[in-house]
């Protein structure tokens, strides 16, 4: 456990880790939607498809499926359903977003410690630094790798190597705490521990199953561990 209680780096993943922000894309999604003359998807649904980018939760929107099939419609109407998401999220990012319990705390936690910290997700960069301005939680992050930081996305490895890089140490010292398969794949890939939360978002199923080194229901539990 001394990797989990000690680590040299903390990579956390934002959707559904430190922040609740279904509210706002699920708006985003609905307005899309709407505007393409469909149904709208609703909270529940939007929340089954977050964790693996803007693009791929347009295509599962379109889909209305987690499991979003090539379709020659859906692709030739991709392009603009994006760009209809974008600009409604670009308005809705933020508005109803809230932090998790326990997730200011840890963050204190760890920056009165001197541990650094690097955020690591799939949403675009431009959504990603709005909304941790917003929240006011760009303070806890020097190092930001977001969905288009990289030629990758979670869950391939690069992110997160990405991220130990920029801070110098290896990923054996690192720490990646997430939500989703996503995130153990990316860590499990570059030989990082992973610590994932029971309430976020991990396409419906549970996450004691996706084979993390530890599951927390608050990210309040891991100051029991290291105080």
């Amino acid at each position: 456990m001394s990797r989990l209680e000690h680590p040299a780096l903390v990579m956390f993943d934002l959707d559904g880790t430190l922040v609740d922000s279904v509210p706002d894309l699920a708006r985003a999604v609905d307005q899309m939607l709407g505007a393409l003359g469909r149904v709208a998807a609703g909270e529940e649904k939007v929340r089954h498809w977050v964790g693996n980018g803007a693009a791929m939760l347009v295509r599962r929107a379109l889909a209305d499926a987690v499991e979003a099939q090539a379709d020659a419609e859906h692709e030739e109407i991709f392009p603009v359903a994006q760009e209809l998401f974008m600009a409604a999220y670009a308005q809705s990012n933020g508005r109803t977003s809230r932090l998790y319990p326990g997730v200011d705390t840890l963050l204190e936690y760890y920056r009165a410690e001197g541990v650094p910290m690097a955020l690591v997700t799939n949403k675009p960069g431009s959504f990603t630094h709005s909304l941790l301005d917003q929240l006011q939680l760009s303070q806890y992050f020097p190092v930001v790798v977001a969905g288009d930081t990289l030629a990758q996305k979670k869950p391939s490895p690069a992110p997160l190597l990405h991220a130990c890089d920029r801070v110098g140490t290896v990923p054996g010292r690192a720490l990646m705490i997430g939500d989703s398969r996503v995130d153990v794949e990316a860590a499990r890939a570059a030989g990082c521990p992973v610590i994932c939360v029971s309430y976020g978002y991990n396409q419906g199923e549970t996450i004691h199953a996706a084979g993390a080194d530890r599951v927390v229901d608050s990210l309040a539990e891991l100051l029991a561990v290291n105080a």
